[in-house]
């Protein structure tokens, strides 16, 4: 081949590649950039409604314990599944906090019959006094506290009134039965103050949920525009190899 075969030289090969490359980079860049603003745009929302959304819940919360007159919202007590198979315990606890004197009922209907205790389970002050009032229903009932020695009403009774009160000077989460009727699922607890077990939140609190780590989309898009600008340039570098060219080749 020789010098006036073609009007492709080396230099002018050089010369577009270069630009042909600049050109793809610039592009593949700015594609990246745009992306990654897009990106940025989308999630960041999202994550800034969820953090005004725990700010909105945890003032409520702050709210609830303000109105029940105790001390600070601790979260929802973990009864350790004691309260689970009691009929007339829903998961809610009625908060009676703010009240000197709180009576719960000793044989409402619960059960298959007067075994309960009404409410199943509540929230009242350190240093409140609770009374167990009898209804004189179910039979004999007492209160014996599972797992300590705190609450203990002796032996079963079935004469109404109040027959047994105690005042909290711990806090705590107090739970206790019927003796004769806790295989029906007699069963009560008593959560005091603010400092007692509770429930796990999930991990953290901040609303955030994790997944698999997966690769940017700028990162993609500047892939791809590499790739583009390799198949570009190994492309022309193979036409000009093949057919155009100021060197000479080997004649046959």
């Amino acid at each position: 081949m020789t010098d006036g075969s073609t009007d492709v030289s080396r230099r002018a090969f050089m010369r577009t590649a270069t630009g042909a490359t600049a050109a793809a980079a610039a592009t593949g860049t700015a594609a990246a950039q745009e992306n990654a603003t897009e990106n940025g745009t989308a999630t960041g929302t999202p994550a800034g409604t969820a953090t005004a959304n725990g700010t909105e819940a945890g003032t409520e919360a702050g709210t609830e314990s303000g109105d029940g007159g105790g001390g600070g919202e601790a979260g929802p007590p973990d009864f350790g599944g004691f309260l689970d198979e009691v009929e007339n315990f829903d998961g809610s606890v009625v908060d009676e906090r703010g009240n000197d004197t709180v009576t719960v009922e000793v044989g409402v209907d619960a059960n298959g019959g007067a075994y309960g205790f009404g409410p199943a389970a509540v929230h009242v002050d350190n240093g409140a006094t609770v009374e167990w009032e009898w209804t004189g229903e179910g039979g004999g009932h007492n209160v014996v506290q599972d797992g300590g020695d705190t609450l203990d009403s002796g032996e079963a009774t079935s004469s109404s009134g109040v027959n047994y009160e105690h005042t909290f000077e711990e806090d705590g989460i107090y739970n206790y039965v019927c003796s004769p009727h806790e295989s029906l699922g007699m069963k009560g607890s008593v959560v005091v103050g603010s400092d007692y077990p509770t429930k796990d939140s999930g991990g953290g609190g901040d609303g955030s949920e994790s997944g698999p780590l997966g690769v940017p989309g700028s990162a993609k898009m500047l892939g791809v525009a590499t790739s583009v600008v390799m198949v570009a340039t190994l492309g022309m570098a193979y036409v000009f190899m093949r057919y155009g060219g100021d060197y000479e080749m080997p004649e046959e």
